[in-house]
């Protein structure tokens, strides 16, 4: 039976996933960057981003490097046509009201992850995200909404007493944008792990 997600549980866990990851994501974002200007292996790289999720999710070790994996080359185009889907139909659900917007964002919000994890094909994974989301939303965007209101405020505090002196400023600009990066990021991996225990993988994983 999957553990039971809770405002609480969101906040608390997505802060332990991101500070437990927090040197590996800063490496792999380094990396990330020093490489975004390469063809072909930046699509790569910046699906492997994604894929860290699943990685941070299942507490398994992971290596900076893992974003250059051949995996993440392998159905790059599924992949973008998956993104396509989601954000047409978040940006047409927007346009009508922003509720709609906003609960489509959050129904949809695993798909990517089980793609990468579970070999799910696009129009697949975003059912399966809405199934598996079914009667959690709510919980979910409040959870990752105060947790990250928290973090943004706690950044722009410790920016605001640095802003006097030129190197701790950016310094602590760096730092905190590294920060909030992997607290968003460790908050989907927990929310990840709660919601995919028990869907089957559909195809060899990408």
């Amino acid at each position: 039976m999957n553990e039971q997600l809770s405002i609480g549980s969101i906040i608390s866990n997505g802060l332990s996933y991101g500070f437990k990851n927090i040197l590996n994501l800063l490496g792999a974002i380094v990396l990330w960057v020093l490489t975004i200007w390469i063809p072909y292996l930046n699509i790569g790289t910046t699906i492997g981003l994604i894929g860290l999720v699943v990685h941070m999710s299942k507490g398994e070790p992971f290596s900076p490097t893992v974003i250059f994996d051949a995996k993440y080359r392998k159905n790059f185009g599924e992949f973008f046509l998956l993104c396509g889907f989601m954000w047409m139909g978040i940006y047409f659900a927007s346009m009508l009201l922003i509720i709609p917007g906003i609960v489509l964002q959050v129904a949809w919000g695993q798909s990517l992850y089980l793609f990468l994890d579970k070999g799910i094909k696009p129009l697949s994974a975003l059912r399966k995200s809405n199934d598996i989301t079914y009667g959690k939303k709510w919980s979910i965007f409040l959870g990752e909404f105060i947790l990250m209101a928290i973090v943004g405020i706690i950044f722009v505090i410790v920016v605001a007493i640095f802003s006097k002196i030129p190197f701790l400023s950016g310094l602590f600009t760096f730092i905190g944008i590294i920060f909030i990066i992997a607290i968003a990021m460790g908050v989907k991996a927990y929310i990840y792990s709660v919601l995919s225990k028990d869907v089957e993988p559909e195809t060899e994983t990408v």
